[in-house]
């Protein structure tokens, strides 16, 4: 297991620019897939964006495909998301989570393939 750290969240403009960072502690942080996932007020945890545990495969939700970008740095233990085009409907809290799980769509796009959560860093994108 890893305990995870969000940051980098707050306030921002329609189309403006975020970088959210999670660090990780533990060992097992570089061979774990990397999600972020977002959850606004009244509404279910949603699906943001994955990574694998090499970087080399990531997926993403088609509301954020084009506008946000998933990466990690396994030397820092270190995902980042960033996310550009900002919309007010981008407006959430968002989690970073760590899977170990097989690497298939369903696993990797829905929370309950994910074993580690963050705490969550609030967005919120004004009009």
């Amino acid at each position: 297991q890893v305990q995870l750290v969000e940051s980098g969240g707050g306030l921002v403009q329609a189309g403006g620019s975020l970088r959210l960072s999670c660090a990780a502690s533990g060992r097992t942080f570089g061979s774990a897939a990397m999600g972020w996932f977002r959850q606004a007020p009244g509404k279910e945890r949603d699906f943001v964006a994955v990574i694998s545990w090499s970087g080399g495969s990531t997926y993403y939700a088609n509301s954020v495909k084009g506008r946000f970008t998933i990466s990690r740095d396994n030397a820092k233990n270190t995902v980042y998301l960033q996310m550009n085009s900002l919309k007010p409907e981008d407006t959430a809290v968002y989690y970073c989570a760590a899977a170990w799980a097989a690497w298939t769509r369903a696993t990797m796009t829905s929370p309950s393939g994910f074993n580690s959560w963050g705490q969550g860093a609030q967005v919120t994108v004004s009009s």
